[in-house]
């Protein structure tokens, strides 16, 4: 092995460049079994991030079940998610981004529209043969001026007729059929809560004519969050909610509802998303579960009636979308060391296959740098927690008595987590030279209800402080240049930067995606899921107003003393390019270095793959302006004013 060349952080050579990244890499989600057939979905930043239904077949090979001009993708809550179903024939239904309606594709045949032009979206689907229709979540925007209006539809698989089967909450997910179709279970919430805060599981039963019955409350409310219900092959529903500090698994026979593993562990994501799936049956009495255990995510098996979980080893931090058929998993897995992928395993003869990985692009460990849990302390004696990861590069070193520019990242949601996967956007910067921090600052899930409740009436303070102080403890070790220290976020990550950045002066550089700078605008101009959102995490609107100003960066851009840049999708209907554009503008008038890259035909999340490749090489360049190193590659110089 050569001697590695003495170079600056930030200046080293990296084989993992944005055209690899972007041309080798896709995204991965929504698992589902159709006898043993195996679907995924695959989003292609080389087709403009169109996403696009993928099936194995018997021989292993792959086809592509949707044709191009079809994107399968919902916008319910805008967030979207369980944009698909497998009947048992193998038609598929779903949901197409360009035009919002349901189609439906028998094998071998083009897709046809099932629903009629209107405005609703739908997501969420489950099958009810018995009745020849599909069940699903509605949201119809088809009154101007309003907040859109959500329930749950039947649609009629002969005639696509709409029939409304519940209405009356502000939210609802998660329509579940019993196996013998005569129950349906489902989730709602209402405003002001988001879904992790207080929700409610029903069941109902369906009667001939395929109304429901009169629904029975089976869980939550009274600030319980239930997430994940479904049914086992013999009819009993379980769920996993909150109520004991942690999302942990319940079931319900008839009346009573029953703890079958209690556990400091999180058996739930927060409903972000339809169509997440953290369980399923082999038989009725052994299911498959994952969980998350202090940020790294497991797989175990699960017998109710002795309460024994059996884990299974498999070398995954990050599972997700789990679906069992007979005794073969299938999930979407991810770890330090190999790229996201689907991944089907056998639980009778221990074989594992990786089925289709996110990345082709093959990467030498030596440029690889493996995350590392830490438990920093930060503000009223609590600890925090994030992944580290330190420059690596088997071909460069660093001059002695010199430590690495350090990026933060604080994540979105707020109420998300950060996760130890593969990402190759993060060693696009460890492999040039730079140490990378993946906050998962007070109010990330993951650690218990209680971690994530820190924000509430919070946000824009504790988060900011576990950025803050995270940087501070990595400089205090010895890790982190404290003169090159930068931040960079997305949407509600982003706010946490403008904030770190505005309300503290730790950090010299910074890099805001689809970031929130006016949480009053936030507030009055954003779509319905998170409407309310900010209630609990900042106070009433506009009765707390106060705070809302206190907290915004666009009020305060005296305090803000060090170079930005912005990335916003012109398109974003959750955070609107105005966000961006008025700070843009105020550090333009104070004469701050200041840089704006706007994405046309982009929304919430770049998704097309020369918007991803530019926003990764504008960042890096402009902080290579900014901290006085010279970038190995040449990179397309990015406009900074005032400089």
């Amino acid at each position: 092995m050569a001697t590695p060349q003495i170079a600056a952080y930030g200046a080293w050579r990296s084989p993992i460049t944005s055209d690899l990244i972007v041309s080798s890499s896709i995204g991965l989600g929504a698992v589902a079994w159709a006898g043993d057939s195996l679907y995924w979905l695959e989003g292609r930043p080389q087709e403009k991030g169109r996403n696009v239904l993928v099936k194995r077949n018997a021989d292993g090979s792959t086809t592509d079940i949707t044709p191009p001009g079809f994107n399968v993708r919902s916008r319910v809550h805008e967030y979207g998610g369980g944009a698909f179903l497998i009947a048992p024939d193998g038609t598929v239904y779903f949901s197409n981004d360009g035009d919002r309606l349901v189609y439906r594709q028998a094998p071998g045949q083009d897709p046809e529209a099932l629903t009629p032009e209107n405005q609703r979206r739908y997501a969420d689907f489950s099958l009810d043969l018995a009745h020849n229709r599909l069940i699903c979540v509605s949201e119809d925007h088809s009154a101007a001026g309003q907040e859109p209006k959500n329930d749950l539809v039947a649609i009629a698989l002969d005639s696509g007729e709409i029939q409304v089967l519940i209405e009356g909450n502000d939210f609802y997910s998660s329509p579940r059929l019993s196996l013998d179709g005569q129950t349906l279970a489902w989730l709602s919430w209402d405003h002001p809560n988001m879904p992790w805060d207080d929700s409610q599981l029903w069941i109902a039963a369906i009667e001939r004519d395929g109304r429901l019955a009169e629904k029975t409350l089976v869980a939550g409310g009274h600030g319980e969050s239930v997430v994940e219900p479904r049914w086992s092959p013999g009819g009993t529903l379980y769920f996993s909610g909150d109520r004991s500090g942690y999302w942990n698994l319940y079931c319900y026979n008839s009346s009573t509802v029953e703890a079958i593993y209690p556990a400091k562990a999180e058996f739930g994501y927060p409903h972000w998303v339809f169509g997440e799936s953290i369980l399923g049956f082999i038989d009725e009495t052994t299911l498959v579960c994952t969980y998350n255990d202090q940020g790294t995510w497991k797989l175990a098996t699960l017998n109710p009636l002795r309460r024994a979980l059996t884990p299974i080893p498999l070398p995954y931090s990050t599972i997700s979308y789990l679906q069992v058929q007979g005794t073969t998993i299938a999930f979407i897995g991810g770890s330090a060391t190999q790229p996201t992928a689907v991944v089907t395993h056998d639980l009778f003869n221990g074989e594992s296959h990786r089925v289709k990985e996110a990345s082709t692009l093959q990467v030498d460990p030596g440029y690889l740098s493996e995350p590392q849990a830490i438990a920093f302390p930060t503000a009223n004696g609590q600890i925090a927690h994030a992944w580290y990861y330190p420059p690596t590069n088997q071909d460069f070193q660093a001059p002695g008595d010199t430590a690495p520019p350090l990026l933060v990242k604080s994540h979105g949601g707020p109420t998300a987590m950060a996760s130890a996967s593969l990402n190759l956007r993060i060693q696009y910067w460890t492999s040039r030279g730079f140490a990378f921090v993946d906050v998962n600052y007070g109010g990330s899930t993951g650690y218990g209800r209680a971690y994530h409740q820190r924000l509430d009436g919070n946000w824009g303070i504790v988060d900011v402080q576990d950025c803050v102080n995270v940087a501070k403890y990595l400089v205090e070790k010895g890790l982190a240049d404290g003169e090159k220290l930068a931040i960079a976020g997305g949407s509600a990550g982003g706010y946490t930067t403008l904030a770190a950045l505005t309300f503290h002066d730790v950090f010299k550089a910074g890099a805001s995606y689809y970031g929130i700078s006016d949480l009053e605008v936030l507030a009055t101009d954003t779509h319905k899921f998170e409407a309310r959102y900010l209630d609990r995490l900042i106070g009433k609107y506009p009765e707390e107003k106060d705070k809302y100003v206190a907290r915004s960066p666009i009020h305060f851009p005296e305090k803000l003393a060090c170079p930005v840049i912005f990335f916003q999708g012109l398109e974003d209907k959750v955070v609107p390019p105005n966000q961006a554009e008025m700070m843009v503008d105020a550090l333009k008038t104070k004469g701050l270095p200041v840089a704006y890259v706007p994405f046309a035909g982009e929304q919430h999340g770049f998704r097309q793959a020369e918007n991803i490749k530019k926003a990764l090489d504008s960042e890096f360049y402009f902080y290579s302006q900014i901290f006085g190193f010279t970038p190995a590659d040449a990179l397309e110089p990015v406009e900074i004013f005032n400089r």
